[in-house]
């Protein structure tokens, strides 16, 4: 009877999607930036344009373009989160090392807010001291935790892969459906790239589908329209 209550704590934690939360944020978005960025680059081509070649140079460099300045984008982005965390990590070691009771008593108080009695708050304070200080501020006083700190290459590759995917599919509409009312054949399947990416996306992240599609294709659409907008204003016909 004990035994079926034992649980390994790690294989419960991984059943959790919460792990995901960084390269899935990353991966969804370079999708969507490259399904929804190459999409509108090739209808404005296709709008201007009655030869396919012109339609292709434009998707693929974007296609190339795009994908080095999102991997690029995100590294940077996430080196300086990683950065800042790291700081405040040394200053918080510093701190433990000049004031330790000061750092117990802070501690104590969070857990105290969190609703733990006044005695019970201390005694968790110094016993989480003792078997790992650094490890105990870190997590409950600047709230950094393994889930939340992000990798800027795993995040940058993510960006960046997920964005050159993305963008093949508008690519492949070019190459092999007719010029003529390219661009309405764009405006179809960039809404079915996103609705497909809308559910990958919530049955990676274990959220609702419906949920997840209706947020990715009605700002996709936005995007599209404003897009429209834009050739609309220079004189293009989209």
């Amino acid at each position: 009877m004990g035994e079926s209550n034992n649980i390994n704590i790690d294989n419960y934690l991984d059943s959790h999607y919460i792990h995901r939360s960084n390269w899935l944020r990353a991966a969804v978005l370079g999708a969507n930036d490259g399904i929804i960025s190459i999409s509108s680059l090739a209808i404005g081509i296709a709008a201007a344009s009655s030869t396919r070649e012109p339609i292709i140079l434009a998707t693929v460099a974007g296609l190339v373009a795009g994908a080095l300045s999102m991997a690029a984008g995100e590294y940077v982005s996430v080196s300086s989160q990683t950065d800042i965390e790291t700081a405040d990590i040394a200053r918080e070691k510093l701190e433990l090392e000049e004031m330790p009771e000061e750092e117990l008593t802070i501690l104590a108080q969070i857990y105290e807010r969190r609703g733990l009695s006044k005695e019970t708050a201390k005694q968790v304070a110094i016993e989480l001291t003792e078997h790992d200080a650094l490890g105990a501020h870190v997590r409950d006083e600047l709230g950094i935790t393994e889930i939340s700190q992000a990798n800027p290459l795993q995040a940058a590759l993510a960006s960046g892969a997920s964005f050159l995917l993305g963008g093949v599919f508008p690519l492949l509409v070019t190459l092999f459906l007719p010029v003529n009312g390219m661009e309405y054949w764009l405006y179809g399947f960039t809404l079915i790239f996103l609705i497909i990416l809308g559910s990958i996306s919530a049955y990676t992240g274990g959220s609702s589908p419906f949920k997840s599609i209706i947020r990715i294709t009605i700002w996709g659409t936005i995007a599209m329209v404003l897009s429209a907008g834009v050739g609309y204003l220079f004189g293009v016909r989209v």
